[in-house]
């Protein structure tokens, strides 16, 4: 007898975490779409800032703010280093 894996309903943490679904934009397709043409060394730098200001009002608040600032920090140091 083959057991049929149980359907998913409600909130599911992994395929779609509630923090980063709002709008009708996951954050991942916003990433995508933002870093497709940026050089790799400032694409995750990036795609962090992005990921922490997109989830702010949904997770950790200042703290996710906080991290969003220092990624947009290390993405600026990246950028003067890669446009001299």
């Amino acid at each position: 007898m083959i057991r049929e894996e149980p359907k998913m309903t409600g909130h599911d943490p992994v395929n779609k975490p509630v923090h980063y679904n709002q709008s009708g934009i996951e954050c991942i397709d916003a990433i995508e779409a933002m870093t497709e043409n940026m050089s790799g060394s400032l694409a995750p730098q990036a795609a962090n800032v992005l990921k922490y200001m997109w989830r702010c009002e949904y997770k950790n608040g200042l703290e996710d703010i906080d991290k969003a600032i220092w990624y947009l920090n290390r993405l600026r140091k990246r950028w003067v280093e890669t446009h001299k």
